[in-house]
């Protein structure tokens, strides 16, 4: 019989790739510092996919240990618990889904960069919702927490890869004199995906909002436009 594989073990594994160098600048890049995003997050060093080859190397990993690990302080451990959540919702049966997506919205505290939220709302949160009530959304979208809020838009990316847009374009309503720049880069990247698939979505939308909605969702929501488009929409002339 194997024996069973623990956070502990998990942890060892992961910190066996750790790079002090790296480390640095991660700390930096991820805004760790006094009053920033990321405050007091810990990194060690370890690359992505460092982190998603141990996630492949551990795949089978209890729940309960996966989710220990994902109150870890340091940032690359509650990666990889979240790497492994999302490879085995991916994987799993229905009662392994519904544990998983009930689970994440348990532990959102611990999901607190915007990397973490990036790789695991979609896969987890937006694609449980595809067939299923997404109210919840709404009350992520609503937090004061900047964390669940991005969640609350970033699940929805799951739908726009379906064409269903109309609770990612609410949200993106709801959010539109949100404060933090984090969630301005968040919706106006769901605003290009809308655009990607059906750029008269986009339009109708923007044509609505754009002179009055951040400058930074903007930016992202129109990247992919002809530049005199682009510029029309960043002077105001459209």
């Amino acid at each position: 019989m194997k024996p069973s594989i623990s956070a502990e073990h998990l942890r060892t594994t992961l910190r066996s790739h750790a790079n002090p160098q790296n480390a640095k600048l991660l700390q930096g890049f991820f805004k760790t510092g006094p009053g920033e995003y990321g405050e007091g997050d810990i990194f060690i060093g370890v690359k992505v996919p460092q982190t998603r080859s141990v996630a492949k190397a551990f795949h089978v990993a209890p729940m309960k240990e996966v989710l220990g690990l994902l109150k870890s302080k340091i940032h690359e451990e509650r990666l990889l618990a979240l790497i492994l959540l999302v490879n085995q919702y991916a994987h799993g049966d229905q009662k392994t889904k519904n544990a998983i997506f009930n689970a994440y919205l348990r532990n959102t505290r611990y999901i607190n960069n915007w990397d973490l939220v990036d790789l695991s709302a979609p896969q987890i949160i937006g694609d449980h919702l595809l067939t299923r009530d997404r109210s919840i959304l709404l009350t992520l979208a609503r937090s004061r927490n900047i964390w669940k809020r991005r969640i609350g838009v970033l699940a929805t990316f799951r739908f726009i890869k379906e064409k269903d847009f109309p609770d990612s374009l609410a949200i993106a309503e709801m959010l539109l004199n949100d404060g933090h720049d984090l969630i301005h880069k968040a919706v106006g990247w769901m605003l290009r995906e809308i655009g990607k698939r059906e750029v008269a979505v986009l339009e109708t939308f923007l044509l609505r909002h754009y002179k009055t909605m951040p400058r930074t969702m903007l930016r992202y929501a129109i990247e992919r436009f002809p530049e005199n488009k682009r510029q029309g929409y960043l002077k105001g002339s459209i």
